[in-house]
């Protein structure tokens, strides 16, 4: 009994798809995406991009927003990859300009420029407001990198660096990677948000040399004794956790030797350039 050869056919062909009972294909190559039964659309990826009568629910898409968190990355390490050395100050967006921490930040930020550092800031008011100002004060780089929130805050005036970014983990990124320490006054949730994700970058030798200092010790005076207390003593970190890593002061000269020793050590472990022959 001899094979039927359908006449439509090549020896060598696949053979065609089974249609989908209704109508479509039962299979189908969206780029390396392989589509099956209910899956397959009937339009093609080229057609409903071109299409601007189409639905825009597109934009709003898990793979539409990857394009946006790389965006966001391209454009901090394009505008900050030329940033000379840079300290990190956090601290609450809601301190008022006549509060004695807006004065020490104020200074701090005077302080920091004036021996040869830039200031990054969330460039947010408060705090942050302060120390932007104060950099700006002594003719320092003043970095404001902001964030999109429910409640419109924008960058504070003091900002000649500025850029806002919708995702707080690309933000966070150019935090770390653009500085060469953290200082954190008092604040709040997001206060404590950067001071923990330093901590734990530093003791996890992500970053190395590098300075995490908490300006006022009355108001972080609880916490440190908490986390001897409480961690340490039930053995959740080491005594180097919160010895070596933390610095607590109200002194602003002490914040800035810190944080330019800090520097030194870095720059001496520092692989040396082989020179050319």
């Amino acid at each position: 009994m001899t094979a039927s050869i359908d006449p439509e056919r090549t020896p060598d062909a696949p053979p065609a798809a089974e249609p989908h009972p209704a109508g479509r294909p039962a299979q189908k190559q969206r780029g390396p995406v392989t589509l099956r039964r209910d899956q397959v659309q009937t339009s093609t990826t080229d057609q409903r991009l071109l299409d601007t009568r189409g639905p825009s629910d597109w934009v709003h898409t898990d793979p539409w927003r990857v394009l946006r968190i790389q965006s966001e990355f391209v454009e901090g390490f394009g505008l900050l990859a030329e940033l000379p050395r840079a300290v990190c100050v956090f601290g609450s967006a809601r301190t008022k300009q006549d509060a004695p921490e807006y004065a020490q930040a104020r200074t701090l930020g005077r302080a920091l420029a004036d021996a040869g550092w830039a200031v990054i800031t969330g460039g947010g008011p408060g705090i942050m407001e302060a120390a932007n100002r104060g950099c700006s004060d002594a003719g320092g780089l003043s970095v404001g990198l902001g964030i999109e929130l429910p409640f419109e805050q924008g960058l504070n005036e003091w900002v000649d660096l500025g850029l806002n970014f919708r995702y707080f983990f690309a933000r966070k990124t150019m935090f770390v990677k653009y500085a060469q320490a953290f200082v954190i006054l008092p604040g709040g949730f997001g206060t404590m948000d950067e001071l923990f994700e330093a901590l734990t970058l530093v003791q996890t030798q992500k970053v190395n040399q590098f300075p995490v200092v908490l300006v006022g010790t009355a108001y972080w005076g609880g916490l440190v004794d908490w986390l001897r207390s409480t961690m340490l003593a039930e053995g959740y970190i080491s005594p180097r956790d919160v010895d070596a890593l933390l610095h607590v002061t109200d002194d602003v000269d002490e914040v800035v030797r810190l944080v330019t020793e800090a520097e030194g050590r870095r720059l001496e472990h520092l692989p040396v350039a082989e020179e050319t022959p």
